[in-house]
């Protein structure tokens, strides 16, 4: 097309053709991409026993899902790589909502890879939503330094509607985790409060932070989470701050005379640390290797290990049995018409359940006879 623009009269304007504009289809792209070949549980096992990160993840992933087949392959990666685990320190961290959990973890890490090498695995468990059942897993936003660094494992999980702050799965994790060569474990717990027990039962130290102005040393008694404790530190102990922290650990201390001695013989200690600045992360982590070196001592650290075995064989029956019940056709058809029943009154909550679990128990007597 003639611009008249190039016309003689229009001295000294030229208007040149313009280009042909490319297709906004990348002609690169592959109309057929090739799928991912699925890994067996044998070439699984293999990679996280060679510590593959890409591997480990895609395995804890298999752990997670609710669909048999996949249940069933999980369960024979976990039966293989249970010889290899138990060797490493695992520690729960939990707290308040706010008190600095994610960055306080970034920072023990980063001094605990410093001061004794090895690897370190971060499991943070997000709370789901209510509503929607999906969840942020933003925490390893706040994980900036071990993000990045090439000797640690970070893995957001929902909680997936799990008491006692963390997965359902995180045991398994952890396992995997000490397969792939983690020396070092942490759980960070969602910030629930006062039921903590389930990451009680799966960690050899269980460390709960706090911030000033939480309450007296009446409060302090009535958080069932302190009687689990192993220690207790005073988070943001920096600035204008410092004289506020140092009466809430005071208060803490008070509150923990209260309490019997634990079973293992140890008292927990009260200290005062800032996460934004790294001070006083040392003494934290002497106090945990203090209380190791305590427990192995005098042999409550394998004592606790065992009690944690038989605490999961039980919790593994109950979570079974619960699936077996709400997942047989019979239980399934009957729900609903017993919903019904408690709905207009003919039956309380108490009697429909019942009749459902005697339906469920017959069926089982049939089956057998």
């Amino acid at each position: 097309m003639e611009h008249p623009e190039n016309s003689s009269e229009y001295a000294g304007l030229q208007v040149n053709s313009g280009v042909e504009q490319p297709s906004i289809i990348n002609p690169y792209l592959k109309r057929n991409r090739v799928r991912r070949r699925e890994l067996s549980a044998a070439e699984m096992v293999e990679g996280i026993l060679r510590g593959d990160v890409t591997i480990l993840s895609q395995a804890v992933t298999l752990i997670e899902s609710v669909n048999p087949d996949h249940q069933a392959k999980a369960q024979e990666v976990i039966e293989k790589c249970l010889p290899y685990s138990g060797n490493a320190v695992r520690i729960g961290i939990s707290g308040v909502p706010g008190a600095g959990k994610s960055t306080s973890i970034d920072e023990f890490g980063i001094h605990l890879l410093k001061e004794k090498g090895g690897k370190l695995a971060v499991l943070a468990i997000d709370p789901s939503s209510e509503r929607t059942k999906g969840s942020i897993l933003g925490d390893k936003t706040r994980m900036e330094k071990l993000a990045v660094h090439p000797d640690s494992f970070i893995r957001p999980s929902p909680s997936a509607g799990s008491l006692g702050g963390v997965a359902r799965k995180t045991r398994e994790t952890i396992i995997l985790c000490e397969a792939a060569g983690f020396d070092k474990i942490f759980v960070e717990t969602v910030g629930v409060g006062q039921s903590e027990t389930a990451c009680h039962s799966m960690v050899d130290f269980f460390l709960l932070i706090q911030v000033a102005g939480t309450g007296d040393e009446l409060q302090g008694i009535k958080r069932g989470i302190m009687e689990i404790s192993d220690g207790i530190v005073i988070n943001k102990c920096d600035g204008d701050n410092v004289d506020r922290c140092q009466m809430a650990a005071t208060n803490f201390r008070n509150a923990l005379h209260f309490f019997p001695m634990p079973e293992s013989g140890w008292s927990p200690k009260v200290l005062c640390y800032s996460g934004f600045y790294g001070t006083g992360v040392k003494e934290v982590w002497d106090m945990i290797y203090q209380y190791f070196d305590f427990v192995k001592a005098n042999g409550y650290f394998e004592y606790r290990r065992n009690e944690q075995s038989k605490y999961w064989m039980y919790e593994s029956i109950n979570e079974h049995l619960r699936q077996n019940f709400y997942h047989n056709p019979l239980i399934r058809e009957q729900l609903k018409v017993a919903e019904q029943t408690v709905l207009t009154g003919q039956k309380t909550s108490f009697v429909a359940a019942q009749h459902l679990l005697d339906l469920y128990y017959e069926q089982l007597t049939n089956r057998s006879l």
